[in-house]
């Protein structure tokens, strides 16, 4: 069965006083979605970058219900080096689609390559209409897209800098950055209201952090609808990964926006592909990505890994050697090695779309066990759980709904799930397994309960 995710729109504890996740979205019927996915590249340092309808269906099988496309400035805009490039919209369009008809929802980011030199500091002062250049760029997409509904919104500036300007990043934050962002969302929703516009701090200069996140604090609010905040976190620190997550969270609450990580995950080394142990290793990485999911879980934000990339643009960005962001090692622009050290972390389960309230969810890496709890809502139809029963459940699953509910799925079977006990009530024929998406559908929760507790455990008849 095909789940269509049509509009999203805000999930703030002001509509839903009983819900514990504030950070989530709701699509058209109501229900509660968590958003993830992966950065979507148009071009690496070799080159273009081409993408098939095989690897979008390794996205949804790694657990992507959302792709953000990583837009080149250079190829919409008349800033110097620039011009719109009517191919490079053709290519868009693809992406879009292929993401569509996969059931991922797209949002847009504009970058600042493929000009001839972007300077900061002078796009800033804004003496020669950078501002104008920069949102007319912007329009071509929202006007190009404001009708098609796979499309959620847009990351209107990435990693904006300060550099060499001679004044403090809350000054560049309040009396620049927040009015641009002010000036884009006016100017997007003029053409377009529905699409939600996510936003980003300042990236703090080369050695400048606080608490060990180079991401600089929003203080003021921006003061518009339909925004979402989406920092970035590349945070190698166990110890720091809660408390910049928390200062998030705090900067959420002042600008009334839910969060949405819009990219997330240190950057592997080449070397990590061929140890286990030590601080490059498999293992440090395996840990630290796991202490980083957990926290994500417990906040309840949806969060977008860079990238869904091969291995051919290896760079030494950072000291240790060629490094990079990419989830294959192929030496292929796109590739299907996948880092499992890291995959199965990203690839981890968790629900996707849920008919009700989800209060909180956690996926437990030890005991391979996703704990779920909700107030479930009959009318709005179908709930989605992603799985991933190929990486994390061989011995296959159970289904545990509270303590007089519990479904299995056999590997060894092709007769989808079972009921091993329930109530008269409830039928294994409302449970779905599609073993090609890797999801669980819930076609309707049993009925009569304020609050279902949910747990999908390994093996068969696990209770």
């Amino acid at each position: 069965m095909k789940i269509k995710v049509i509009l999203w729109t805000l999930v703030l504890t002001t509509l839903h006083v009983s819900a514990q996740i504030k950070h989530g979205l709701r699509d058209d019927l109501g229900r509660h979605v968590i958003p993830r996915g992966f950065v979507v590249n148009t071009n690496d340092h070799e080159g273009e970058v081409f993408f098939s309808s095989d690897d979008y269906a390794r996205m949804v099988r790694m657990g992507a219900n959302t792709q953000v496309i990583r837009l080149e400035l250079g190829k919409l805009s008349r800033f110097p080096g620039g011009k719109l490039d009517p191919n490079y919209l053709k290519k868009l369009d693809t992406l879009v689609a292929l993401g569509q008809h996969s059931g991922i929802k797209t949002v847009f980011k504009m970058t600042v390559y493929g000009v001839d030199k972007f300077v900061w500091e002078t796009f800033w002062k804004n003496k020669k209409g950078e501002y104008k250049t920069y949102i007319d760029a912007w329009k071509v997409i929202w006007n190009r897209y404001a009708t098609n509904t796979s499309v959620l919104g847009y990351d209107v500036v990435n990693e904006p800098r300060k550099l060499t300007m001679k004044m403090s990043y809350e000054k560049l934050t309040n009396d620049f950055l927040i009015p641009l962002y002010q000036k884009i969302i006016d100017e997007s929703q003029n053409i377009n209201a529905d699409k939600l516009i996510l936003f980003q701090s300042i990236f703090m200069n080369k050695g400048e952090k606080i608490d060990n996140n180079q991401y600089s604090e929003v203080t003021a609010p921006i003061n518009r609808k339909n925004i979402v905040f989406a920092p970035h976190i590349y945070q190698n620190d166990i110890d720091f990964i809660k408390r910049n997550m928390d200062r998030f969270d705090r900067e959420s609450d002042m600008l009334k926006a839910p969060i949405l990580i819009g990219e997330w995950g240190f950057p592997t080394f080449a070397t990590t592909d061929t140890l286990i142990q030590g601080n490059l290793g498999q293992l440090k990485y395996r840990e630290l990505y796991i202490r980083t999911a957990e926290v994500f879980d417990r906040m309840g934000v949806g969060a977008i890994k860079a990238w869904f990339l091969g291995n051919r643009s290896m760079q030494h960005f950072l000291p240790g050697g060629p490094s990079t962001w990419s989830i294959f090692s192929d030496s292929t622009d796109v590739g299907t090695v996948e880092r499992k050290y890291i995959t199965d972390v990203i690839a981890r389960p968790f629900p996707q779309a849920i008919a009700g309230d989800i209060q909180s969810f956690l996926f437990d890496h030890a005991k391979r066990t996703l704990s779920l709890n909700i107030v479930p809502d009959y009318a709005k139809g179908p709930s989605t759980l992603f799985i991933g029963a190929n990486r994390h459940y061989p011995d296959g699953f159970s289904i545990l709904i509270d303590d007089d509910i519990v479904l299995y799925y056999d590997p060894l079977k092709t007769v989808g799930m079972e009921t091993y006990k329930s109530p008269y009530n409830v039928s294994a024929s409302d449970f779905i397994w599609d073993a090609f998406r890797q999801k669980l559908i819930i076609l309707k929760w049993p009925k009569g309960r304020k609050r279902l507790n949910i747990k999908i455990v390994p093996g068969l008849r696990n209770f």
